[in-house]
């Protein structure tokens, strides 16, 4: 296989990527708590996630990807306070927790779809495994990490020796940072929630040994990555910010079930700023993939203004940044497009193009370090024009995802009305399964120049090649 370097957080350096299992690949992404839209520097992370995956597949490997949605267990504050996200969000809607979950899912799953983010092998409900929970919960207790409190089942963090190794703060720090305990009954501030004991007008609540209750957001990852992959497998990937509770308490209760390291590579992406400052709902900077789109921009856009920065960087999202990614991206495409009837090269510019093709895919299989890899896709668009040239691009945006072998965009606000407006009767007559009437409208977009992209419930209009 070809050497790949990845950025372990847990050791902070580069290290030669070495599967467990060649060539299989086995990796668990933390995936989103669906009580809410997901903006911008949450897909961010995917994107990133993707970044991986694609250039796993691109090295000759197969990949067995686990990602989780989370619609139990994640509280307003990641330290076990406050209520459950769920359970909120469904009494502000006046919803079942159930349509919250199903309506958000939908919307993440299709900006995912948007961004030519491939979906992960498993997707893992945490509604779908809380008896695998329990039983690991239980585990934990029999072996004398488990501890019962009146309010739930807590981890007692002094019994695991590595408490802090991911974050790099040890046990003293851990306990002197904590906030001061609500519950007197932890034997530490820092033991983080197991299990939550649920109170009867609680609306998500299961049986378990220890009464109606739910499950702690963190035991959530350990129990389906144990399920799905094992208990050791390759790659753990998620945002910084779940560094230092949420990744740093996954390790602790699935070592200490385990009795060994379960995942040998840990790796994370950085935030995303909004114009140099932090992205807050309070301050009206938090937006959406729809929001983009309502402005003009293409998701196809936004995942080009992610890929010219490293996923370990802090990425600075302005509206006059995306503008300019999607006019490079723009450029980028229509030079790449228009090589596809372009003469052959001549063996100088053959050889430069092997070349560039070389220097690309050393640039992403360098920790995935896409800005370089750009770079040098650009140095390669710029040689004299030949099919060499789109053959190369569209042979290497297995690992971009960016439609490079499409001609220059044109935006759904580009669109005309008329054709918007026999699109959305396509996707009507779809619904009611009035299939004649779909495919005469999908004729007339046909020759309209327009070609339709039909997801499970969603559809993208296109401009034709």
């Amino acid at each position: 296989m070809d050497n790949l370097k990845f950025y372990n957080t847990l050791s902070r350096k580069k290290e030669d990527f070495s599967p467990l299992n060649p060539p299989l690949v086995t990796t668990y992404s933390c995936g989103p708590t669906v009580y809410n839209y997901a903006h911008i520097g949450n897909l961010r992370t995917y994107v990133f996630m993707d970044e991986l995956r694609r250039t796993l597949k691109y090295a000759g490997y197969t990949t067995k990807s686990v990602m989780n949605v989370t619609d139990v267990g994640h509280l307003t504050d990641d330290g076990d306070d406050g209520e459950d996200k769920m359970a909120t969000a469904a009494k502000k809607q006046n919803k079942s927790p159930e349509e919250i979950a199903e309506f958000y899912s939908k919307v993440f799953f299709k900006d995912l779809d948007r961004l030519h983010i491939l979906l992960p092998e498993i997707i893992a409900k945490a509604t779908d495994n809380i008896t695998e929970m329990i039983d690991f919960v239980k585990a934990l207790c029999d072996m004398g990490y488990g501890y019962e409190t009146d309010d739930g089942i807590y981890f007692d963090i002094s019994k695991f020796a590595e408490y802090g190794k991911l974050s790099r703060c040890n046990i003293e720090d851990a306990l002197a940072g904590a906030r001061v305990a609500v519950n007197t009954q932890k034997r530490h501030p820092a033991d983080f929630a197991l299990w939550k004991k649920a109170e009867k007008n609680h609306i998500m609540q299961w049986k378990s040994p220890w009464g109606m209750g739910y499950p702690g957001w963190h035991i959530e990852c350990s129990a389906m990555s144990k399920k799905f992959l094992g208990d050791t497998f390759d790659i753990h990937t998620g945002g910084v910010d779940h560094i230092p509770i949420h990744h740093e308490n996954e390790i602790a209760q699935s070592e200490a079930l385990e009795g060994h390291k379960v995942v040998s590579l840990w790796m994370h992406g950085e935030f995303m700023l909004v114009d140099g400052g932090k992205m807050s709902k309070s301050l009206g900077n938090v937006y959406t993939i729809d929001e983009l789109m309502q402005r003009g921009y293409s998701p196809l856009a936004f995942r080009y203004f992610c890929l010219n920065t490293h996923y370990r960087n802090k990425l600075n999202f302005t509206f006059d940044g995306l503008s300019g990614a999607a006019t490079a991206y723009n450029r980028l495409r229509g030079i790449i497009s228009s090589c596809k009837n372009a003469p052959k090269a001549d063996s100088d510019t053959a050889k430069k193009v092997a070349e560039q093709k070389a220097a690309i895919i050393a640039a992403v299989y360098d920790d995935l370090n896409f800005p370089l890899a750009l770079g040098e896709l650009w140095t390669m668009a710029k040689l004299p024009a030949c099919r060499e040239i789109y053959d190369v691009a569209v042979e290497l945006d297995a690992v971009f995802g960016l439609d490079l072998h499409l001609p220059i965009e044109q935006t759904a606000a580009d669109i005309p009305e008329e054709v918007k407006a026999i699109a959305e009767k396509r996707f009507a007559a779809r619904k009611a399964k009035d299939w004649a009437t779909s495919d005469a409208l999908r004729a007339e977009l046909d020759a309209l120049g327009y070609t339709v992209l039909d997801g499970k419930d969603s559809y993208e209009l296109r401009v034709k090649n």
